[in-house]
């Protein structure tokens, strides 16, 4: 794993902010609606209304920022709709990108 600290000429230590990643939803044709709230509320803390928002976005626009990450909990996110979306026998699919 990549490290995000560097040393300069004298050794001082400079700290960098780690790299934030957005996770996406992306339209599909059958996953449904309720199911695309229900990941948005239980994997990402929204909001029922904050969920309709993204779900909507993602229906209309074919895709929507569920939240931004560090690489590690946007990773996870990722395979947790995977997860989820293999059980419920939907093709729902997240990805992460970097910011």
């Amino acid at each position: 794993m990549a490290t995000n600290i560097q040393y300069d000429l004298e050794n001082n230590l400079e700290l960098q902010e780690p790299k934030k990643y957005k996770v996406i939803l992306l339209n599909d044709n059958y996953s449904t609606m309720d199911f695309v709230i229900e990941i948005l509320t239980k994997i990402f803390r929204k909001t029922v209304d904050e969920a309709t928002q993204i779900m909507l976005e993602v229906h209309e626009k074919g895709q929507g920022i569920c939240g931004i990450y560090s690489y590690e909990i946007a990773q996870t996110k990722v395979a947790q709709v995977d997860i989820n979306a293999k059980k419920a026998q939907f093709p729902l699919k997240a990805i992460l990108e970097e910011e």
